[in-house]
């Protein structure tokens, strides 16, 4: 393994993150912000619980976990698809690394990015509400799968992406819908029944679920389930990705 190649991917993504903080940072704290007094507040007044917790904290694991995803996803797709765009991608694949050194390098650094701000996201959370954390080292545990699972996903989309139109096609049309309807801002137990079994064909159903257990010892499907799916969704990328690099697809074509 080519330590030397993999550092050098990553604190070159690392340092073009700090370059754009306002926008890399600060933009999806303070999104996050106003959904907290928009939900929290507003329709916090209105709905008391939700299965014995109170609605504002109810609500901050789907938060974290919405701009979590899409961070990841969004920093992934941009850093690989920027050298497919000025050509520079041909220099990378003719250097003496493989395939995983720079899966690693890009998606690493667009998981810490994402990892960087769930935990901004997560401090923010106790100035709005009271928040108790059941099991930590879960709650880490699935953090950091997400930020992995998501920017691998984020990588295959960068790598897919013909343009910059078709660069935010699925994040914005696909995973968003996916998360707003996966149990971020309700519990799944509170839908009609036929709903609810639809609610379980959603991936994003299950990533919620396991984060939201995490924090309140409560989910809407079995912790076993939501780490099995997690789990088979990193899979199933990194095969993707290892096809991508095997075939040449969108990179030597």
């Amino acid at each position: 393994m080519n330590w030397t190649a993999i550092k050098a991917i990553y604190l070159f993504e690392m340092a073009r993150f700090f370059r754009t903080l306002a926008q890399s940072l600060i933009s999806p704290v303070l999104s996050t912000s106003l959904y907290f007094v928009v939900f929290g507040a507003a329709i916090g007044s209105r709905i008391q619980e939700i299965e014995g917790v109170s609605y504002g904290a109810f609500i901050v694991p789907g938060l974290i976990m919405l701009s979590v995803i899409t961070q990841a996803i969004s920093n992934a797709s941009f850093g690989i698809y920027f050298p497919k765009f000025i050509g520079t991608i041909y220099e990378l694949l003719s250097a003496p690394v493989n395939f995983l050194e720079i899966v690693a390098g890009y998606v690493g650094a667009a998981a810490t990015k994402a990892l960087f701000i769930g935990v901004i996201i997560l401090i923010t959370a106790f100035f709005f509400v009271d928040v108790q954390i059941a099991h930590p080292l879960a709650m880490v545990a699935f953090l950091l799968l997400t930020c992995l699972s998501f920017a691998l996903l984020g990588f295959i989309i960068g790598i897919w992406a013909g343009n910059f139109e078709q660069l935010q096609l699925v994040p914005l049309l696909v995973v968003t819908p996916l998360v707003f309807l996966g149990g971020s801002f309700y519990s799944i137990s509170m839908l009609p029944p036929v709903w609810q079994t639809i609610s379980y064909f959603n991936p994003v159903v299950y990533l919620i679920s396991g984060f939201r257990w995490a924090f309140f010892g409560t989910a809407d499907v079995p912790i076993a389930l939501s780490l099995v799916a997690i789990a088979g969704f990193t899979s199933l990328c990194l095969l993707v990705i290892g096809w991508i690099f095997k075939t040449g697809w969108r990179i030597r074509q």
